[in-house]
C-alpha cells in the first residue's frame, strides 16, 4: 500500500496543513478545538474508506473496549474469532497472561486489518482509549506499517516519546481559528463585528467554546471596561473539561493568575513555591496558558478559563488566594488591591483609605482600569457611618470607570450613593456623574434623568444641567435637533437666572450648535455669547465654546483658525483625563489636517483616536467615521472601508443618529471613488434621508450631497442630479455657506458632460480648481474630474496635463489612494498617445524621485530631500519603474541618462 496523497487546495480553517504524505498523524489540542473535524477532513484528503474508532469516557476502564469495537466495526471471519477471543477474556480473567491469549488477541487484529486495507483507521478521542486495547493496537500497527492512521486526542507531549500507533507518528496541535475564521463559521448568527472580536477573545478561537458563547452574548454595556459576564451553561461545562485535564495544583495556580489583573510568571512562582514553574509548564501542554509573552505576562488562551475559575471559587477560598497574592506582590498598587479584594464583603477604614490612595496613584500613573477598581473598592470598604468619604470616594468611582468606559462599575458605585446618602446633593451628584459616564450611551437612560429631576426639584441651576444632557440625548440619540435647541435654551436661562454661568455657556453652545444644523439664524451669536460668559466650574473640553468654534471654523475651511483653537485643547484634555473629550478633539484634528492636506500628520490624529476609543471602551461610531475618512485618502481604501461599515454597524446598535449619517457618508463615498456607485447610492440616500428626519439643511456640516449628485449622474438619473444640485445649490447661497460651492462646480461639470457638453463642463473644472489652492485633495479630485473630461473631448494633450498636476498634487500631500488613481489615468493617456513615441513623461514629482534614485540616494534620503514620507518615496518609484518599464536601479540610471542626451 502507498502513502496516502493528499488533493488539491487548501485544508478548510482549524485544520492543519503540512502533513501529506505521513501515514501516521496524531492531532491533539483541548476540548472543542476541532480535533474530529480535522480527522474526518484530513481523512477525505486521503481518499480512502474510513475505520473509525471513538471510546467514550466510560471507555477507558473496561479491558479491551477498543479491540471489541474494532470487531464490531469489520464482519468477518477474523472478526468473529477476535469477538471468540474477546469472550474468553470476559468468562476468564486472570488466566490472560498465562494462556496466550493476549498474543491471540494481537495476531487477530493484525489480520484483521490486514484483511480490511485498504482504509484509513481513525482513532477519535484516543485519551479514553483503554490501555490493554492501546496495546494490543500499537501491536497490530507496527506489523501493518503502509495502513494510514489518524489519532485525534486532547494532550500528547512529542517530546514524551514515540506514540502507540507508530515511532513515525507525525504530530500536530490542531490550532485555534484566527479571527477572520471564527468571523466565517458564526456569519449565520445575528452578531456585530464588535460581538465576534469579543467572542475570538473569550474563546481564544476555539469553536465549540465560541458557538456556545455566541448563543448568549452579553449586550457591549454589560462587558464595557472588560468585565466578564459569567459563562452560558454549555460553555461552562467545555472549559470544565478542558480544566479536568491537568491536576488540583494547576488549577489552584491557574486560580490565581485569574485573581491578578496582570499576572507574570514571576509572581506565581513567588505564589506556588518551588513546584510552580512545574504547574505552570503543565498548564502550557494542555492550551490554558500562553507564557511566552514579550513583557513577561501571561494570559490565558481563552479568557474564558479564567472566568470559569473565578466561578469555581467559594469566597472563603477566593480571598485565601488574595491574600497570598497581596504577600507576593512587589507591586504596592497591585498589593493594596488584593489586599482591598481579600476584604470584600465586609468594611475595613484603614484597607478603604489606602485602596482610595493606590486608586489616586494608579490615575497618576495613566493605569485607570485599576484606579476605578480601586476607587470602588474603597467606596465598597468604607463604613457605613463615614458617609462623607463614602460618597467622596463613590462618586470618584464613577468618574474613574466613566474613564476606561466601564457603565457597570460606575453604576455600581451610583447605586451605593444612592442607597446610603439621604442628602439631595450628593444624591444628585451622583446621578448626573453617571449621566456623564454614560457619554454618548443616553438612549436608555429615561429612568436616570427622570430620577435627577427628582433630586433636582426647586433647584433652577440643578435642573438647568439635567436639561442640558437631555439635550445632548435629543440631539445625538434622537435625532431631534428642534428638540435640543428647546431644552437647551430652556437650561441656558435657568442657568444664567441662577447665576451658575457655567452651566449657561454650555447650554448656550449646544444651542449655537443645534441652530448651525438646523440653518436657523442666531447660530454664532449664541456661540459669541457663550464664548464671552466666565467659567467657575471645570467642565469637557469637547463641550466648551471653544471647542465648537473651532468646528465652526473647519465647517467654514478655516482650516488655520481650527487648528489654531484645537492645539490647546488637547492639552486640556489630555491634562484632564477625559478620554471622550480627548477623542473628539483628536478626531476633529484629523479632520483639519486631512482637509488640508496634510495626509500624513492626519493619519496620526485618527490612528490616537482609534486607539484611544478601543482602550476606554468608547462607543466605536466617531473614531470610525473619521478613521474611514482619513484611511480612504492617506492610506488604504480597503481598510477605510472596513471601517466604515464597522462605524455603521457601531452607531446602529448605539443609536446614535448623528454618527450614522456620518458613517454612511464615508461609506457612500468610499465606494463612490473604488468604483462601485450602485453601493454608494445606497448608502448616501440613506444619509439624505437621516439627514431629512433630523431636520439638518445646512450642508457644510457633512458634506455628501456633492458624492451622491456624482452617483446619480454616473448611473445615469440626471434629472435627479440637477434637482439635487440646484436644492444644495440654492440652500448654501441662501446660507451663505460658500465653502460648499466649489465641490458642487465640480458634480455640475459632470452633469454638464454627461450630456455632452464638454466645453462648459471643463471651464467649469478648471474655475473650480482654481478656487479651491487652500483644499489640495478636493482640488486634485477637481483636476482629475478635468483629465477625464477632457479625455472625453477628445483633447487628450490637455487631459495628460490636468492628470499629471492631479498626481503631483497627490504624491506632495501624500494622498496614496488618489495618487494611484490619478497615475493609472496618466497611464492610459499615455498609452494611447501612440504618435508619440518618446517615453512616457514622467510627472514633477515622479521626475525628481526618479532622478535622485538614479543617482544613487536611498529611498530614505529621497524622502529627507523632498520632505516627504518613504512611503511616498516607495509608492512613487513603483509608479516609475511601471512607466518606464525598467525593473532595477541600474536600468533607471541608463533610460535617466539616456533621456538627458
Amino acid at each position: 500500500m502507498t502513502a496516502p496523497q493528499g488533493t488539491a487546495g487548501a485544508l478548510p480553517p482549524g485544520v492543519p496543513d503540512g502533513v501529506d504524505g505521513a501515514r501516521r498523524v496524531v492531532l491533539f489540542g483541548p476540548p472543542g478545538i476541532g480535533k474530529t473535524t480535522a480527522a474526518d477532513e484530513l481523512a477525505r484528503r486521503w481518499g480512502l474508506p474510513v475505520l473509525r474508532l471513538a471510546p467514550g469516557r466510560e471507555d477507558a476502564r473496561v479491558p479491551y473496549a477498543g479491540v471489541l469495537e474494532l470487531a464490531l466495526c469489520l464482519p468477518s471471519p477474523w472478526a468473529r474469532q477476535l469477538g471468540a477471543a474477546l469472550k474468553d477474556v470476559v468468562d476468564g480473567p486472570g488466566r490472560v497472561e498465562h494462556d496466550g491469549t493476549a498474543l491471540r488477541l494481537r495476531g487477530l487484529v493484525t489480520a484483521l486489518l490486514r484483511e480490511a486495507a485498504p482504509l484509513t483507521l481513525v482513532v477519535d478521542n484516543a485519551q479514553w482509549l483503554d490501555p490493554a486495547g492501546a496495546a494490543v493496537l500499537s501491536w497490530a500497527l507496527r506489523l501493518t506499517p503502509d495502513l494510514p492512521v489518524i489519532v485525534a486526542e486532547r494532550s500528547w507531549r512529542p517530546e514524551s516519546g514515540a506514540h502507540w500507533c507508530g515511532r513515525d507518528a507525525h504530530p500536530v496541535r490542531v490550532p485555534a481559528l484566527s479571527p477572520a475564521q471564527l468571523a466565517a463559521l458564526l456569519s449565520p448568527c445575528p452578531l456585530s463585528a464588535d460581538d465576534v472580536a469579543w467572542i475570538h477573545a473569550r474563546s481564544g478561537g476555539n469553536p465549540a467554546l465560541a458557538l456556545a458563547l455566541a448563543d448568549a452574548v452579553p449586550l457591549p454595556s454589560e462587558r464595557a471596561g472588560g468585565a466578564e459576564p459569567p459563562l452560558p451553561a454549555t460553555a461552562r461545562r467545555l472549559v470544565g473539561e478542558w480544566l479536568d485535564e491537568v491536576p488540583d495544583a494547576v488549577r489552584e495556580l491557574l486560580a490565581c493568575a485569574a485573581l491578578d489583573d496582570r499576572p507574570d510568571v514571576e509572581l506565581l512562582i513567588r505564589v506556588g513555591g518551588p513546584a510552580a514553574e512545574t504547574l505552570l509548564s503543565q498548564a502550557e501542554t494542555a492550551g490554558l496558558l500562553d507564557i511566552g509573552r514579550p513583557d513577561g505576562t501571561l494570559r490565558f488562551t481563552a479568557s474564558a478559563i479564567g472566568t470559569e475559575l473565578m466561578n469555581r471559587l467559594p469566597v472563603t477560598a477566593r480571598r485565601e488566594l488574595h491574600h497570598r497574592l497581596a504577600a507576593a506582590c512587589h507591586d504596592p498598587l497591585r498589593r493594596a488591591r488584593h489586599t482591598a479584594l481579600a476584604a470584600t464583603g465586609t468594611t475595613d477604614a484603614r484597607t478603604a483609605r489606602d485602596a482610595a490612595e493606590a486608586a489616586a496613584r494608579a490615575r497618576l500613573r495613566g493605569e485607570h482600569p485599576l484606579a476605578a477598581e480601586l476607587s470602588l473598592l474603597g467606596a465598597e470598604l468604607t463604613p457605613r457611618e463615614d458617609a462623607g468619604p463614602l460618597t467622596e470616594r463613590a462618586l470618584t468611582a464613577i468618574r474613574d470607570a466613566a474613564h476606561c468606559g466601564d457603565l457597570p462599575r460606575s453604576r455600581t458605585a451610583a447605586r451605593l450613593v444612592l442607597a446610603h446618602e439621604d442628602s439631595p446633593g450628593p444624591r444628585f451628584e451622583a446621578l448626573l456623574t453617571l449621566l456623564d459616564a454614560s457619554g454618548q450611551r443616553l438612549n436608555d437612560a429615561d429612568e436616570l434623568f427622570a430620577a435627577a429631576l427628582h433630586e433636582a426639584a426647586g433647584r433652577p441651576d440643578l435642573t438647568a444641567r439635567v436639561l442640558l444632557r437631555q439635550a445632548l440625548r435629543a440631539n445625538v440619540n434622537e435625532g431631534a435637533p428642534e428638540r435640543a435647541e428647546a431644552l437647551a435654551g430652556r437650561a441656558a436661562d435657568l442657568a444664567e437666572a441662577a447665576g451658575d454661568t457655567t452651566t449657561a455657556a454650555l447650554a448656550l453652545t449646544m444651542r449655537a450648535r443645534v441652530r448651525r444644523i438646523l440653518g436657523s439664524p442666531g447660530a454664532e451669536t449664541a456661540l459669541d455669547r457663550a464664548l464671552a460668559m466666565p467659567r467657575t466650574a471645570p467642565a469637557p473640553v469637547n463641550a466648551t465654546p471653544e471647542h465648537l468654534a473651532a468646528r465652526h471654523a473647519l465647517f467654514d475651511d478655516r482650516l488655520s483658525d481650527a487648528r489654531t483653537l484645537l492645539l490647546p485643547l488637547l492639552v486640556r484634555a489630555q491634562r484632564a483625563g477625559d478620554a471622550e473629550a480627548t477623542v473628539d478633539v483628536l478626531r476633529s484634528l484629523a479632520e483639519v489636517e486631512i482637509r488640508a492636506g496634510r495626509c500624513a500628520v492626519a493619519l496620526g490624529y485618527a490612528a490616537r483616536a482609534r486607539t484611544l476609543t478601543d482602550a476606554s471602551g468608547l462607543p466605536y461610531g466617531p473614531a470610525c467615521y473619521t478613521s474611514a475618512l482619513v484611511e480612504g485618502t492617506a492610506s488604504r481604501t480597503d481598510h477605510a472601508l472596513a471601517l466604515a461599515r464597522r462605524g455603521v454597524e457601531a452607531s446602529r446598535r448605539e443609536d446614535n443618529r448623528v454618527f450614522l449619517s456620518r458613517n454612511l457618508f464615508a461609506l457612500g463615498h468610499l465606494l463612490l471613488v473604488t468604483g462601485r456607485p450602485k453601493e454608494a447610492l445606497e448608502a448616501l440616500e440613506e444619509v439624505r434621508a437621516l439627514e431629512a428626519l433630523q431636520q439638518v439643511r445646512d450642508p457644510s456640516v457633512l458634506r455628501w450631497h456633492a458624492d451622491l449628485t456624482e452617483c446619480l449622474v454616473v448611473l445615469g438619473h440626471l434629472e435627479q442630479a440637477r434637482d439635487l444640485l440646484e436644492h444644495t445649490h440654492r440652500t448654501a447661497t441662501e446660507l451663505g455657506r460658500h465653502t460648499v460651492l466649489p465641490p458642487l462646480a465640480r458634480v455640475r461639470a459632470l452633469l454638464d458632460a454627461a450630456r455632452g457638453d464638454y466645453d462648459t463642463a471643463a471651464r467649469r473644472l478648471t474655475e473650480a480648481a482654481g478656487r479651491l489652492g487652500h483644499l489640495p485633495i478636493e482640488q486634485g479630485r477637481t483636476l482629475l474630474a478635468l483629465s477625464h473630461t477632457e479625455r472625453r473631448g477628445r483633447r487628450r494633450a490637455s487631459a495628460r496635463e490636468a492628470a499629471r498636476s492631479a498626481a503631483d498634487l497627490f504624491t506632495a500631500h501624500e494622498a496614496h489612494p488618489w495618487a494611484e488613481a490619478a497615475a493609472r489615468s496618466l497611464d492610459r493617456l499615455e498609452h494611447h498617445a501612440s504618435h508619440d513615441t518618446a517615453p512616457p513623461r514622467l510627472t514633477r514629482a515622479e521626475q525628481r524621485c526618479a532622478e535622485l534614485a538614479a543617482g544613487g540616494a536611498s529611498n530614505r534620503d529621497i524622502a529627507a530631500s523632498l520632505s516627504i514620507s518613504v512611503k511616498t518615496v516607495e509608492a512613487t518609484l513603483t509608479r516609475v519603474y511601471r512607466k518606464l518599464g525598467v525593473h532595477s536601479r541600474v536600468q533607471l540610471a541608463h533610460t535617466i541618462a539616456h533621456a538627458h542626451d
